[in-house]
């Protein structure tokens, strides 16, 4: 019974861990671009985790079929359109970060989280 159950959800057990992967990463991690790949994971992790809540098997596109009158026979297409604009949002936040870490790279010679904060109340 525990073992069916736990095998039913695998799939979320790891985006679960994936996310906390993630989660650990930015809280633990002292390199800067570290931390920007571990929010990318967590980022990667709700995505997924959003996609299979929307998830229904044996569905049909959301496109009029003859024969088919029930909707729920339907996807529902909101998951993966909210999900498309979220990967859209990862993509400029990590386009942004990363802009970023070049500049502070560059200002500072390293991206450690403390030599950066010491370097800049010098």
């Amino acid at each position: 019974m525990t073992i069916a159950f736990l095998a039913s959800y695998v799939l979320f057990w790891l985006v679960a861990i994936m996310y906390c992967c993630g989660l650990f990463g930015m809280m633990q991690v002292k390199n800067l671009m570290r931390k920007l790949m571990a929010m990318n994971i967590m980022q990667t992790a709700i995505i997924l985790f959003y996609l299979l809540l929307g998830y229904k098997p044996d569905a049909v596109t959301p496109i009029l079929i003859n024969g088919i009158t029930n909707p729920v026979f339907y996807a529902n297409p909101l998951p993966q359109a909210l999900m498309l604009t979220a990967i859209v949002v990862n993509l400029s936040t990590t386009g942004v970060a990363l802009t970023l870490l070049i500049i502070i790279a560059r200002k500072y010679d390293t991206l450690e989280e403390d030599e950066v904060l010491r370097r800049m109340c010098e």
